[in-house]
């Protein structure tokens, strides 16, 4: 298949400095959007609109999308407050979320690749993308979340509270791609 540009080199395409500014506005929105958070009695993991930040970025940048991920983890890493509540440092990457983080990175490269093949440009594809980033997300979680002692069961814990609100934050990045591409068409 044809590689496709990202929408966002579409419009705004430019030198290698200037992709750079791209990836980190990304990284600059996933930790915004990170502080959008609301915790659960039951769970060390919180609610947050990291997700859609990461699928939307990664849809948005393709490959540079993961860019924005890593430069999001190495920001918080560093103690920047861009984790969930203003969190930061490598004891809370180490802590029951930290497979979460790792999973934005394995979604970024999913999704992004998925963009550069043309994915974000008709609703189904944009969410099964999305699906796919998605998945990757909970693999990585649930796999480091199982680590550590919980009051409820890993599923319940990680996984069957989040569903609803991740296929909300799905569905408006899923639209949000092939709505722009309309507007924008290459």
């Amino acid at each position: 298949m044809i590689a496709a540009r990202p929408i966002a080199l579409v419009v705004l395409p430019g030198s290698l400095p200037w992709k750079l500014v791209l990836v980190l506005a990304g990284s600059a929105l996933i930790a915004l959007a990170a502080q959008v958070r609301i915790p659960l009695p039951f769970s060390p993991v919180p609610v947050t609109g990291q997700t859609f930040a990461v699928l939307l970025v990664a849809a948005a940048l393709g490959r540079l999308g993961l860019g924005s991920v890593i430069a999001y983890l190495v920001e918080g890493a560093i103690g920047l407050p861009a984790f969930a509540g203003g969190a930061s440092g490598l004891a809370y990457m180490t802590g029951p979320t930290g497979g979460y983080l790792i999973g934005f990175a394995l979604a970024a490269a999913v999704v992004g690749s998925a963009a550069e093949r043309g994915w974000d440009r008709h609703l189904v594809t944009a969410f099964a993308a999305m699906v796919l980033g998605e998945i990757a997300i909970y693999a990585c979680g649930l796999a480091w979340l199982a680590r550590f002692p919980l009051p409820v069961p890993l599923l319940d814990a990680g996984l069957i509270p989040f569903i609803p609100g991740d296929l909300i934050k799905m569905a408006l990045a899923a639209l949000a791609l092939p709505s722009a591409w309309r507007v924008v068409r290459e």
